[in-house]
Parts: C-alpha cells; structure tokens; sequence
C-alpha cells in the first residue's frame, strides 16, 4: 500500500503529466495547521483558512502563456466575420453554377448551404488555431469542427451530383 503522508509522487505524477499547473506542497498544509489554531473569530485566521482550503493553481516556470486577450478574440471575430460574407457570396454563385450545370434548383440550393457550412466550420478551425493555439488547438475543439466541415464539404459534392 502507498504512504499517503508523502505529497512528492503526486506532485511528481502531476508535473510529468501537466507542465501548466502545480498543486501546493507540505506548506499548505502546516498553514491549515495553524490556521485551525487560531482562535476562530479573528479576521487573519479567517482569511488564512480560506486561502489554505482553496487550491492554488500556480503556472510552472517556462509554461506557455494561454491566457487570450480581448483584443486577439476582437481580431479573430472581425477575420471570421469576413470570412462569413465571403463565403455567403461563394455560396450563392456556387448555386448558380450548378443550376447552370443543369442541376435541379433545389438540389443545389441544399449543396450550397452545405458548402457554405462547410467553409464556415473549417475556417472557424483555423482562425481559433491562429488565435490561441495552446488553447483551442486540441481535438476536442479543432477536430470537432474539423470535422464537421468535411462532412459537410462532401455532403455537398454529393447533393451536387446530377
């Protein structure tokens, strides 16, 4: 059975496993000790206890910084804002030239929206990537609507087809 009064393979496992964060040591815990000490109606053994109950989450030397700013995400909305208008244009001329392709209306109407969501959700990828990579640049995020756009970019070769 494993010691659980040694901190140092947890903290060990979680520095190998997560480079960002850190869990606070053994002096968390002797603070905790004289918190609880402390006679309760003191106003320094009550902010004392609240700090030592609540975990510190202290980013490691050398981290990457993931913290994204307002003026980035403000960028990234107005280049994907534009995007959108573009791509609402290609969709319409991509509908025009199917029907010109003899390709029922209707048909290539639901082709166009398809394509249109399409572009939308793989731009969506690339421009969270380009904002914060180490943030949004997981699959979780980036496959998910990388995903979703192909899907919908072959949905809309299909409907497409005569």
């Amino acid at each position: 059975m494993q010691n659980t009064n040694n901190p140092t393979p947890i903290l060990l496992a979680q520095a190998n496993t997560d480079p960002g964060f850190k869990v606070p040591g053994a002096a968390g815990a002797s603070t905790s000790a004289s918190a609880a000490s402390a006679p309760a109606g003191t106003p320094d053994s009550a902010a004392s206890a609240a700090s030592a109950a609540s975990i510190e989450v202290a980013p490691v030397a050398g981290a990457p910084v993931t913290d994204t700013s307002s003026r980035e995400l403000a960028i990234g909305a107005g280049i994907f804002l534009v995007l959108l208008v573009v791509f609402f244009f290609v969709r319409s001329a991509f509908a025009q030239h199917l029907v010109r392709r003899r390709v029922a209306p209707s048909a290539a109407e639901s082709s166009a929206w398809l394509l249109f969501v399409g572009l939308s959700f793989l731009s969506a990828a690339v421009v969270l990537a380009i904002v914060n990579a180490g943030k949004f640049l997981t699959f979780a995020v980036t496959g998910t609507l990388m995903l979703v756009g192909l899907c919908a970019l072959v949905g809309a070769l299909l409907a497409g087809r005569r």
